[in-house]
């Protein structure tokens, strides 16, 4: 019987995309944070966008800061994996560094509204998404309030939209309450969500080898 030969190593897994929605203000980017500090896996995908950064947030980091020209360039190009236009901006997601992440192993959280989400459950139906939710309308006013970055027409525009993207949950796989000042029993959910996918997936390759 011929032996393994020890230098081998086994074929690299191909990562598992992970689609996060919420309502502006629910707290996604709170969640994201957290769980990429926990699970070195899991990777960000950093979005496109031609609006302006907000206080604190770094290009490259947060998101890739580009005017429309540049956007439309990427469009034309096939760069990206799902866009759409948002409160006036244009958002996308890079197609070539998320088929890298994907490539190397590494799962991919990928931050997107309903548009975004359908867009890639079209290309990829394999993705598992996931729409985070506050515990209600007036919880998420509150929040949008306490951020200060946008003008009294702006929050009605967001809450507006917030009403019409809670609609759409039912299109999602999975549904996290983030609770105020319960923000680690939401970050342990969507963690448990990763777990629990990773292992319907060995699960599904383990009949298929033993069935073969």
């Amino acid at each position: 019987m011929a032996k393994k030969n020890p230098n081998l190593s086994s074929p690299i897994k191909r990562g598992m995309v992970f689609i996060i929605s919420a309502p502006s203000g629910a707290g996604k980017t709170t969640i994201r944070s957290h769980l990429l500090r926990r699970n070195p896996q899991l990777k960000f995908s950093v979005s496109y966008t031609t609006r302006l950064p907000r206080p604190g947030e770094i290009n490259g980091k947060d998101y890739h800061f580009v005017n429309r020209e540049e956007f439309r360039r990427l469009i034309r190009k096939r760069g990206f994996l799902e866009w759409a236009e948002i409160h006036g901006e244009l958002y996308g997601t890079g197609r070539p560094a998320l088929e890298k992440l994907l490539s190397s192993g590494k799962d991919v959280l990928v931050e997107v509204d309903f548009q975004g989400q359908a867009q890639v459950k079209k290309t990829r139906p394999e993705a598992v998404s996931i729409f985070i939710v506050p515990e209600s309308l007036a919880e998420l006013k509150q929040r949008l309030r306490k951020r200060g970055t946008e003008k009294q027409s702006e929050l009605r525009t967001r809450l507006k939209r917030a009403r019409v993207e809670l609609s759409k949950v039912k299109y999602y796989d999975y549904i996290v309450v983030n609770q105020e000042k319960k923000i680690a029993l939401a970050v342990d959910q969507v963690k448990a969500i990763i777990t629990a996918e990773h292992c319907r997936r060995k699960m599904v390759q383990g009949l298929i080898s033993f069935r073969s």
